[in-house]
């Protein structure tokens, strides 16, 4: 195939990909994040970005509105999504993929990393008020440091990450080991090994392939 060729076969895979056709969901909001780059196809398959417009953003948010506090849900339904907002998001994404990555292999995490996503994370500071003027019982109302609730949405993926990366399950933190895949995920059980069923079923085809030609491996 020509280089054309590669790089329609690149658009169709981009184009195919939303927020909810991610290959793999459930995990923790982190990683949630962090899965929206993948790869479609395997070895020889093309990396899909899930998040290149403020629609997929929108989309993403929209999906996974139960991962978020609740009183931040009301401000995330009605919020305009802008490319700047885009591009924060994806920051944070390269830095919780990195951090992961660290910890998978056993090594120190690069300060600028640490750095942005300890950043982000001041973004979810709130506190809770009495609302003014609600007459009848007194009611509370959650403020934030930062009122744009994009950002504060921001900053509780961060927050997320920090508890994930640096909390009780980070030595459950799993790179899934299939060929071509750059998925992570917590090891939720003893047997789990892969991202998905999808990566070992592959894995396991390519195994017995191999056997039947010979290859050890």
């Amino acid at each position: 195939m020509d280089g054309g060729g590669t790089v329609d076969t690149q658009a169709r895979a981009q184009d195919r990909a939303t927020a909810d056709g991610m290959p793999l969901t459930g995990e923790p909001l982190a990683l949630e994040l962090v899965n929206t780059t993948f790869v479609r196809g395997g070895v020889r398959g093309v990396l899909v970005d899930a998040l290149r417009t403020p629609e997929d953003l929108g989309d993403w948010l929209a999906a996974r509105a139960p991962l978020f506090s609740e009183p931040l849900r009301a401000g995330l339904a009605g919020a305009a999504v802008t490319g700047a907002q885009v591009a924060r998001f994806r920051e944070l994404r390269q830095a919780l993929r990195d951090l992961a990555a660290a910890l998978v292999a056993g090594e120190r995490p690069a300060d600028a990393p640490v750095a942005l996503l300890n950043s982000s994370a001041r973004l979810a500071v709130s506190w809770p008020e009495f609302e003014p003027g609600s007459g009848g019982p007194a009611r509370t109302v959650t403020r934030w440091s930062e009122p744009d609730p994009l950002l504060a949405a921001l900053g509780e993926v961060a927050v997320a990450g920090v508890g994930l990366l640096a909390g009780e399950a980070a030595g459950q933190v799993r790179a899934c080991p299939a060929p071509g895949c750059i998925l992570y995920f917590v090891k939720s059980h003893g047997r789990r090994e892969w991202c998905t069923v999808g990566c070992g079923n592959r894995v396991r085809v390519a195994r017995h392939s191999r056997r039947l030609k010979g290859d050890p491996a």
